[in-house]
């Protein structure tokens, strides 16, 4: 029996649960809520998503939808309205500001006091004092022994992968530790009704802000320029940011190959062009 769903007046599957079934359940008194449900959940991974959703609200930075209930198989929230379209240009500043208030936040370390998951997929948080050997131990190599990269990448682009990670260095200016959301494509963005920014789906952690900022930039949907520029207002941007930013997503793509989603050709390729380009 889940909560909120097996109540509800009506219920509406959602589109974009690429790794949990998304419900919007109506209420008997007409309060729509937000069900995401998954039978076979591993222990704790809603109440991982519950702690990273107190951790954004609390930081001030970003709105967050309000915790109904969560059980091990479900996870019921407050609906709140999709993200405006790409040329509401303020709102998409704001979301750009908002980001920079919330990598401003930082610590002393990377990682985080437990390990989460990146949709489905175990997130390690060991605590690092070095951001290369944290990206590159647990944000990188991590993935290289997964079955499906060892099946999809052919062995010479996970040596050249290697082979990046030892130059990671010279590759990437330094960056200190800052709390990020970890999932922060733009269907993981919404609006509250007095237009806010607000994350959902989160994977915290203390890590390089250029993670979020990545996805943002290359997980393919249209996101303005204005974002990006906003941000920077904040966080200067370094001359070849697209190029650091490419080299960091990385770890979502080989997230994707690791999860068997249906982009990993499109990962792969973008994989093959970075080895070709940086190992």
């Amino acid at each position: 029996m889940t909560p909120y769903l097996d109540d509800a007046v009506t219920t509406e599957q959602l589109a974009g649960g690429t790794h949990h079934a998304v419900w919007l359940a109506r209420q008997a008194d007409g309060s729509p809520v937000v069900v995401k449900a998954t039978a076979d959940a591993p222990a704790g991974m809603f109440a991982a998503e519950v702690e990273g959703l107190t951790v954004l609200r609390d930081s001030g930075a970003v709105a967050v939808p309000r915790v109904l209930g969560h059980g091990d198989d479900f996870l019921a929230l407050e609906w709140l309205p999709p993200v405006p379209p790409v040329d509401d240009i303020p709102f998409w500043e704001e979301a750009g500001r908002s980001l920079a208030r919330l990598h401003a936040i930082g610590n002393d370390r990377f990682g985080w006091h437990r390990d989460n998951w990146l949709g489905p997929t175990p997130q390690v948080n060991t605590w690092t004092a070095d951001g290369y050997e944290f990206f590159v131990q647990h944000r990188v190599l991590r993935y290289l022994t997964e079955p499906a990269t060892v099946e999809t990448l052919p062995a010479p682009a996970r040596a050249g992968l290697e082979r990046i990670c030892d130059r990671l260095p010279e590759l990437l200016p330094p960056a200190a530790p800052a709390l990020t959301h970890g999932d922060l494509w733009s269907g993981n963005l919404r609006a509250t009704p007095d237009r806010a920014v607000a994350l959902i789906d989160p994977a915290v952690s203390w890590a390089w802000p250029a993670v979020d900022v990545s996805m943002m930039l290359y997980s393919g949907d249209p996101i303005p320029d204005r974002f990006f520029a906003a941000y920077h207002e904040i966080h200067p941007a370094a001359p070849d940011w697209r190029d650091h930013l490419l080299l960091v997503h990385l770890r979502e793509m080989l997230c994707v190959i690791a999860q068997r989603n249906p982009h990993t050709p499109v990962a792969v390729r973008a994989i093959l062009d970075l080895v070709a380009r940086f190992a």
